[in-house]
């Protein structure tokens, strides 16, 4: 795993720029470092060495020379596509994954893209018409940020490597607020950065004679079997997931794993035997703490545990940490114990397999249930009066059913953005200083939802989920937090052989007798206690809500809220209600508060004196 980055033009002070644009990405390369220049590029790059660890050098180079590339990422395929580009004729002078991609963009152009499977982010130069060509992977596992300022274009893997470049002049975007307060992250391809941009999964990016132009190659379309048998399912998510891990364990360092009470992270630590899982939590109790559980799935399928359990306050104390590396506030507090699992791994392997994917291709979310839930309750009661009964509900107090008959009201359309929601239009109407940026987080999700008017309400929210949820909090974080530790991760259920299986599973086996996932866990279970793979979706429970109703971490926030910066965007006495409430115990506004402190202390970071 590496970080690139990299900007066209000929500037005097060219070496000193890409210097402190590869300088401020090292924690994804702290092996070696690599640079290309010329009159019309400069090309930085930071390496993890995983494979061909003596020669797997970059930037790297095609026979002639008249094509650079740099590259992040892992190709699980490249010894086939590697003995295929030798048979019409290529020349390697490595066995690294890096030199198939540039002899195979060399031979197929962009049709590359359809033949990888793996993970990557790349920028290819040619030397001949100065032209640059950038990628990223089909879900989006790992990143890539570009700007155009001055009439040039600046590219890198984290946007703090962008914001080095001296012609790069650092503005907040407002619009991105917005989003941010809805979602919980910032719904690419906007960014907190004005004009700096992440180019989506699935797109490449040419960039010619001043212009980009962005062409999408892949989407995540489901198109069920609905002649398949549940043996079936079962059988070909088994040999397309073990055919994966097999895959994705590939390396010539050693590979260990993160483990977790749930059934995603087990499955693939199932195939672990004799080697390294890791496993975090924190000391409120089972809750909050998958250690045990963890622990004991470890002792039945043989694997060396290691774990390490949280303290309250070094939690706190990693929280500008985590904002810092993540570039972008993220109010998914789960990002943080990511980075100490990460930590923990470090010490002790260069490459991890996780669990990531797997809800949203396999209808995991325990909210994809709503649809059965509601059915009966939408068929009987008219429109009409579910929208008068849901207008009473919400003035009601937080009493059991109100949230039944509010989300039972409204269509999939209107009330499901993704797996988080904090803020709905209304609300940020109310705590934005200037409330002219605020809109309906249901438009945004418009334009996806019109793409799958066919679908059934269970496949229009992963497919939502895919394109937003997933990039924008859990790919995003996974890259982050592992990468701040040095450490590749890498996701299985992500396998472009895994989705093809994944899109052809009929619904009633994603999501059957109340149980999400549901064929997925019948695959796990041929591998896992019983207890493991029917285990109920937690999630990565973290104890802010326990937090917040502590004097000592109340009072940070509080400064916090209280704040020029806060002042500056919030009206403050209403988000200091909200954390008040919650402290005495009036309503649960740990999320809302949560998202609130952290774009605080992600603005103090980039943008504060």
């Amino acid at each position: 795993m590496c970080g690139i980055c990299g900007f066209t033009g000929k500037k005097e002070e060219g070496t000193e720029t890409l210097k402190k644009m590869t300088d401020v990405i090292t924690h994804r390369g702290p092996d070696s470092a690599g640079f290309y220049s010329d009159d019309y590029i400069s090309m930085g790059f930071r390496r993890l060495s995983i494979i061909d660890l003596d020669k797997g050098h970059q930037p790297i180079f095609n026979e002639d020379k008249t094509m650079v590339l740099t590259f992040n990422g892992e190709i699980y395929n490249y010894r086939e596509l590697r003995s295929e580009l030798l048979t019409l004729g290529h020349t390697f002078s490595t066995e690294s994954d890096s030199e198939v991609l540039i002899h195979g963009f060399e031979e197929w152009g962009e049709k590359l893209l359809y033949r990888l499977r793996g993970m990557f982010g790349f920028a290819i130069y040619h030397t001949k018409d100065h032209s640059v060509f950038i990628a990223r992977d089909f879900f989006g596992i790992k990143p890539m940020h570009y700007t155009v300022a001055e009439g040039e274009l600046i590219y890198a893997s984290e946007i703090k490597s962008i914001l080095q470049h001296p012609d790069y002049h650092k503005k907040f975007n407002a619009k991105a607020l917005d989003n941010y307060l809805s979602f919980q992250y910032v719904v690419p391809p906007e960014t907190f950065f004005e004009n700096i941009y992440c180019l989506l999964p699935g797109h490449y990016l040419w960039y010619r004679d001043g212009k980009v132009k962005i062409t999408r190659y892949f989407e995540a379309t489901f198109e069920p079997n609905e002649n398949m048998t549940e043996q079936e399912a079962v059988d070909k998510i088994e040999a397309a997931f073990e055919d994966s891990v097999n895959a994705h364990k590939i390396s010539d360092v050693e590979v260990g794993c993160f483990l977790s009470s749930g059934v995603d992270s087990s499955y693939v630590a199932s195939y672990f035997a004799d080697q390294k899982t890791f496993t975090v939590g924190f000391d409120f109790g089972e809750h909050y703490n998958e250690i045990s559980w963890a622990q004991g799935l470890s002792s039945k399928i043989g694997v060396e545990h290691h774990t390490h359990l949280i303290k309250s306050e070094e939690f706190w104390d990693a929280v500008p940490k985590v904002q810092y590396q993540m570039d972008q506030p993220l109010a998914d507090p789960s990002c943080i114990a990511l980075y100490f699992v990460s930590k923990l791994a470090s010490q002790y392997v260069k490459v991890v397999l996780s669990g990531e994917g797997a809800d949203e291709l396999f209808g995991g979310y325990t909210v994809y249930n709503e649809p059965h839930v509601f059915k009966v309750y939408q068929r009987i009661i008219p429109q009409k009066v579910r929208y008068f009964l849901a207008r009473k509900a919400k003035k009601w107090p937080h009493i059991k059913g109100r949230g039944y008959i509010l989300r039972g009201a409204r269509k999939t359309e209107d009330k499901f953005i993704g797996n988080a929601f904090m803020y709905d239009d209304e609300e940020k109407k109310m705590i934005l200083k200037d409330p002219s940026i605020v809109t309906r987080p249901q438009d945004l999700c418009k334009r996806f939802y019109d793409r799958v008017k066919g679908y059934d309400e269970e496949t229009k929210m992963q497919y939502l989920d895919i394109n937003l949820w997933m990039v924008g909090d859990i790919l995003l974080k996974a890259d982050r937090m592992s990468m701040a530790n040095s450490l590749e991760l890498r996701v299985p259920f992500l396998d472009k052989k895994v989705f093809e299986v994944a899109r052809t599973i009929p619904t009633r086996y994603r999501i059957a007798h109340g149980t999400t996932k549901y064929a997925m866990r019948m695959a796990a279970l041929r591998h896992l206690p019983k207890a493991t793979a029917q285990k109920e979706k937690l999630g990565f429970p973290v104890p802010t809500r326990v937090w917040l109703k502590d004097e000592k971490y109340y009072r940070i926030v509080r400064e916090m809220f209280e704040s020029d910066t806060a002042k500056q965007f919030f009206n403050t006495d209403l988000i200091i209600s909200y954390l008040d409430d919650h402290f005495n115990g009036k309503e649960d506004n740990s999320r809302k508060v949560w998202t609130i402190y952290v774009f605080l202390v992600w603005y103090h970071i980039y943008f504060g004196q």
